[in-house]
């Protein structure tokens, strides 16, 4: 008979040869124990025996003031913090005093915002429990295949086991499933150090593989839309219940709790109903430190003035940083899904600031934050109140008869259809359009990508009825939709920072930006929900009308410059190319690495990312891909270079002779709030 040898359990970071066997370490939290209740007994005596040890504690000292930032580059001195651990006496106290804070907290939010009479119901537009009601069904149905994935999953288990008790006896063991690059949830060291975090991650990633491929598997001739849906929405549970993002199994939050005697906790709830109160009663995560930017301050602070201004736009000119300027203007169309300073950030990442530094008299659009009096400006609107009125001022500001044109994402589309309109129906007091550039810009809808999970009958109808109570599309709701699109980015990293570690968010000027939301007019909004994503009626000839116009944009014969970029999650970039095979003109394809945002807005200092270039243009994405060249570094030297042989010469700077007020203007100041 074989004898057993007795289970040990060691930290990883000891000599295996010097692992305790179990029972030594049960012996060690009973002589904690001790210690501790002899803590207890000691605190009590020392305050009294009539004064109980959960009597809340003495107010904190005034914390210190903070110390002033060290510009970046200066040389600070590195000093070692020592931190005592917390004194167990103190934990009952401190429990108590979490409680009773909370409870405060949560009853002046209830209070502040009417809502102690609880929730009304939610509905179900989206038809979520019917979509996974079929994925069951279909389950059910073919138990084969369930059982077939219920074995392959217990034998990752059992790998797991084993590989999980070699680290508990003090062995090594490779793991037998790690997560997948770019995966920043389990970053911190102990989810590889301790062997019990380190069977966490990996049983939450061995069972989230199962699932995601379960599902992938019973969706299989299912209508694509609706296997997108569940495979989707499965994605987003999947994503929810991580390990990373409870405090009993995030290590990280763990020791912020043992360190700050649950400190963290409860700020982190002040942190959770600051947010909820922000947002009216909806969570309306903070991803950055509000009061870190300025829009006018240190956020769009390239010098120029608003030239002209109407009910839905501003048109912004910026003053030249050169002796000499390029003879053709370039005018930006941007997005009013979001506000144009994406565009204008700081110095150092500013790509209007950098056109103009290279020598080209920019002017761009700023959208009027809509509200209700907006609610009838169709998408034909944004085209002649703004795009071609901006083209006219332009001519008249420049006294040139050509312009070079850019339009980024919905702007972009809305540039094609202008392209599309002024071929069906000319105008002659505006500028010839020399080039057309596309920043990750769909123009056939027919794969959307994951956005096209929240757009089908029933969820824009749902979307439509609220437009028309409130006369638009509220920012927030806009706002929510993208980040559901990387819900662990700009989600679940922030539930963790902001409501387990009790942090502030760090200052970012991207997510300030993309915390600025903009309302979306209804009539619009609806036009392009219904059109262009659900009917995908652009690419069709005829099936889209501007101001009554039909048009078509294979007419376009404009030489059209088209950046994607390789992770666009709203854009997809395999969708954008399509355009290629639409415009009659010459075509350049770009595509650029990381995503919507970081990928358009990649200063060549930063020397990021990269991008891929190829003067073919077949009709499938994927072969232009095959044999596409990758370059390192920025795509902006790229365009410019391009763009240069539609600029014509260089003539003298254009200076701005008068104007409404100083960029970056009070349209893109009012909130949305």
């Amino acid at each position: 008979m074989l004898q057993r040898r007795p289970m040990t359990i060691t930290d990883d970071t000891q000599n295996p040869k010097q692992g305790k066997p179990f029972a030594r370490s049960l012996e060690k939290i009973a002589a904690l124990r001790a210690v501790m209740e002899m803590r207890l007994a000691q605190a009590q005596k020392d305050k009294g025996t009539d004064e109980s040890v959960l009597a809340p504690p003495e107010p904190p000292a005034k914390p210190k003031p903070e110390t002033k930032r060290e510009k970046p580059g200066a040389r600070t001195e590195q000093k070692t913090e020592t931190r005592e651990a917390p004194d167990p006496a103190n934990w009952p106290r401190n429990m108590f005093r979490i409680a009773e804070r909370s409870q405060k907290l949560i009853e002046h939010f209830l209070s502040r915002n009417g809502m102690a009479s609880g929730f009304a119901p939610g509905m179900d537009p989206a038809h979520i429990g019917t979509a996974f009601l079929e994925l069951t069904n279909r389950i059910l149905t073919d138990p084969e295949k369930f059982y077939e994935a219920q074995m392959s999953l217990w034998q990752g288990y059992a790998k797991l086991w084993q590989s999980i008790l070699k680290r508990m006896q003090g062995k090594k063991a490779e793991p037998v499933i790690a997560p997948l690059p770019g995966d920043k949830r389990f970053q911190d060291e102990a989810w590889q150090d301790l062997w019990l975090f380190d069977f966490f991650k990996q049983s939450y990633l061995l069972t989230a593989g199962w699932v995601n491929g379960l599902v992938r598997e019973e969706t299989e001739g299912l209508d694509p839309k609706l296997a997108h849906k569940i495979d989707f929405y499965m994605h987003q549970m999947v994503d929810a219940i991580s390990p990373s993002n409870f405090w009993l199994t995030n290590p990280e939050v763990l020791r912020a709790t043992f360190e700050s005697g649950g400190e963290n906790l409860v700020k982190g709830l002040e942190n959770l109903l600051g947010d909820m109160d922000r947002g009216h009663g909806q969570l309306r995560i903070s991803m950055t430190d509000q009061k870190a930017f300025t829009v006018g301050e240190n956020l769009a602070i390239t010098k120029g003035k608003v030239i002209y201004e109407n009910e839905l736009m501003q048109l912004i000119q910026y003053a030249p940083l050169s002796e000499q300027v390029k003879k053709t203007p370039l005018l930006i169309i941007p997005p009013w899904i979001n506000k144009y300073y994406i565009l204008d950030l700081r110095e150092k990442n500013s790509f209007i600031r950098y056109l103009v530094a290279q020598g080209y008299t920019v002017f761009c659009i700023s959208w009027v934050n809509t509200g209700a009096q907006q609610a009838q400006i169709g998408f034909d609107d944004y085209m002649e109140i703004g795009a071609l009125t901006a083209m006219r001022e332009v001519k008249k500001a420049c006294g040139e008869n050509e312009v070079n044109v850019l339009g980024y994402c919905i702007g972009g589309t809305l540039l094609a259809m202008v392209l599309a309109y002024l071929k069906a129906s000319p105008r002659e007091n505006l500028p010839q359009v020399s080039s057309a550039t596309y920043l990750v810009a769909l123009t056939d809808f027919s794969e959307p990508g994951d956005i096209g999970v929240f757009i089908d009958e029933d969820q824009v109808t749902a979307l439509e009825k609220k437009m028309h109570e409130q006369g638009y599309l509220d920012a927030g709701a806009m706002h929510t939709t993208f980040n559901l699109l990387r819900a662990n980015d700009l989600i679940w990293s922030f539930v963790i920072n902001n409501y387990l570690l009790g942090k502030e968010p760090f200052p970012f000027d991207i997510l300030y930006w993309n915390s600025d939301s903009t309302n979306l007019p209804a009539a619009m909004h609806s036009f392009y929900l219904r059109k262009l994503y659900m009917e995908n009626k652009l690419v069709q000839p005829g099936g889209v009308a501007m101001k009554n116009v039909p048009i078509d944009l294979r007419s376009i014969d404009t030489p059209s410059f088209l950046l994607s970029t390789h992770d666009d999650h709203i854009a997809p970039w395999y969708s954008t190319y399509a355009a290629t095979q639409l415009y009659k003109g010459p075509v350049k394809f770009v595509l650029a690495g990381s995503g919507h945002i970081a990928g358009i807005i990649n200063p060549p200092a930063a020397n990021k990312y990269g991008y891929w270039t190829n003067e073919n243009l077949p009709a499938e994405p994927e072969k232009w891909f095959e044999t596409a060249e990758q370059h390192k570094g920025s795509w902006w030297p790229e365009w410019t270079k391009w763009l240069d042989q539609y600029s014509g010469e260089n003539v003298a700077a254009r200076e701005i002779i008068d104007g409404i007020e100083d960029a970056p203007g009070r349209y893109v100041k009012v909130k949305a709030d």
